[in-house]
């Protein structure tokens, strides 16, 4: 189990730092980026686990991305366990009390909820910030800056989730959008959540750029209690099947009680299902000057390494779809 976080001071570090958690989304099957991933690794691996943009993997990049502003021993990772192959060298000096093992990947609601249920168990006055293990990011120091200013918001917001919104460089048409609304008063750079927009065709795209809008980095920051409500408000079966773990956590019966569950649980996706359906929970941080790419597809992969300047070795018998 996550050893349970103490009142007592600890020195160099503040009270408030104490109550920080990181949780890094890592059981994705990387369906559309396997013709490169095939081609980079010569295996079926999922994307998070092949170096793609250098000689890190992806994980060990956002690994070390969230090692800025988070320590290590409040950081765990969502795993997929047919990935264990894959996962294991990489995660080797990780307590297995900070993996969040799923049988297999049933979307992204199930996987943050799962891991905010055995947060919850240990520290109930956790903020956590949730980080996808497939982007690309210019500045690492940069947008963990960013990440510590929403970390700072949720502390006094404790009633909301905060997204990080990325300044567009295009009308892309196959990220989420998201419309801000005013500013929330003492916040810098921190907004109201007017609605989602999920993949728009080009001309509403174009138009969304025009109106303000952000993409979509589906990283976030929120109270664990925050975060919870609401997946208890949107989806309150899949909160109720998964909520009865909490008194099995760092038991031998876990493990057997999650493979059950798992069984039966429907495909769940978090910004559809959750954060669409609940705006007035939501604000939104917008993230300026970095550059910032979801991996999903080959296509974003090359466009990644153009604006990094990055040329690795297999690149040269990379043909883009």
């Amino acid at each position: 189990m996550i050893e349970r976080a103490g009142t007592d001071k600890v020195i160099g570090e503040s009270r408030q730092l104490k109550h920080e958690w990181g949780v890094i989304l890592a059981g994705g099957d990387g369906t559309r980026l396997k013709s490169l991933t095939r081609k980079i690794t010569g295996d079926e691996r999922p994307k998070q686990f092949c170096s793609v943009l250098g000689d890190a993997t992806l994980l060990e990049e956002t690994q070390r991305r969230a090692a800025f502003e988070l320590a290590k021993e409040r950081t765990l990772f969502v795993v997929n366990r047919l990935h264990e192959p894959y996962y294991s060298a990489i995660l080797a000096d990780t307590p297995a009390s900070n993996l969040v093992a799923q049988p297999r990947n049933v979307g992204t609601a199930p996987a943050i909820l799962y891991s905010l249920l055995k947060i919850a168990a240990a520290d109930p006055q956790a903020i956590v910030a949730f980080f996808p293990s497939d982007h690309y990011i210019s500045d690492n120091r940069k947008f963990m800056a960013h990440i510590r200013s929403a970390l700072d918001t949720a502390h006094f917001r404790q009633d909301l989730v905060i997204l990080l919104g990325v300044e567009p460089e295009s009308p892309e048409v196959e990220y989420g959008w998201i419309e801000p609304t005013e500013s929330i008063k003492g916040h810098a750079q921190v907004y109201g959540v007017r609605r989602f927009w999920e993949k728009p065709n080009h001309v509403l795209a174009k138009v969304l750029q025009l109106r303000g809008c952000l993409w979509n980095s589906f990283v976030m920051v929120a109270s664990v209690q925050a975060l919870l409500e609401i997946i208890a408000s949107a989806t309150p079966t899949l909160y109720r099947a998964l909520a009865c773990l909490s008194p099995l956590f760092g038991t031998d019966d876990e493990a057997k009680t999650v493979r059950k569950l798992y069984r039966r649980l429907e495909e769940t996706n978090f910004s559809h299902r959750v954060l669409a359906l609940l705006p007035e929970r939501l604000a939104v941080l917008k993230v300026t000057g970095i550059r910032w790419n979801d991996l999903g597809e080959p296509r974003r992969v090359l466009a990644s390494l153009h604006m990094a300047g990055v040329r690795p070795h297999w690149l040269e018998s990379a043909t883009p779809p």
